[in-house]
């Protein structure tokens, strides 16, 4: 059996638009989902040194569901390079004031480290809200459990 690389023009045939809608949904498995879609895991042209996934919509990030003490005891840390500068946020405070990142930092800590990590997330767009910008897309739903 032979080995093969993913062409171009197969990537851009297989090339899709997705939305997920997050209400009510666990962080977690919204997460890992788009991880799966972003990289291309899904389809049988996967190489891992080709970016072969579709692209991804997200909407009502702002009402994500987590379970436990999570939105008291999850905490975001920054560090802004100054000595006394670590930032820290709880999930709650986050949701308030930027609920996409709550999403898009969960997203991004399940994708390799390495340098298809950028171009990869450039396909991934967050949503507070149900309006979006790409309606010309046509993007299909995608249900999580």
């Amino acid at each position: 059996m032979k080995t093969t690389h993913p062409h171009l023009t197969d990537l851009k045939k297989a090339e899709k638009w997705l939305i997920i809608d997050a209400d009510n949904k666990i962080l977690g498995k919204i997460a890992t989902r788009a991880a799966i879609i972003l990289r291309g895991k899904d389809k049988p042209i996967f190489h891992p040194s080709v970016i072969c996934g579709d692209n991804l919509i997200i909407i009502n990030a702002e009402k994500v569901a987590v379970t436990g003490k999570k939105e008291t005891d999850k905490e975001y840390v920054h560090y802004t390079g100054y000595p006394g500068g670590l930032r820290t946020k709880t999930l709650g405070k986050m949701r308030a004031e930027h609920p996409e990142r709550i999403l898009e930092t969960a997203i991004k800590g399940m994708i390799p480290r390495n340098r298809l990590r950028k171009l990869i997330l450039e396909r991934l767009y967050v949503y507070a809200g149900t309006e979006h910008p790409h309606g010309p897309q046509n993007p299909q739903s995608i249900t999580i459990d």
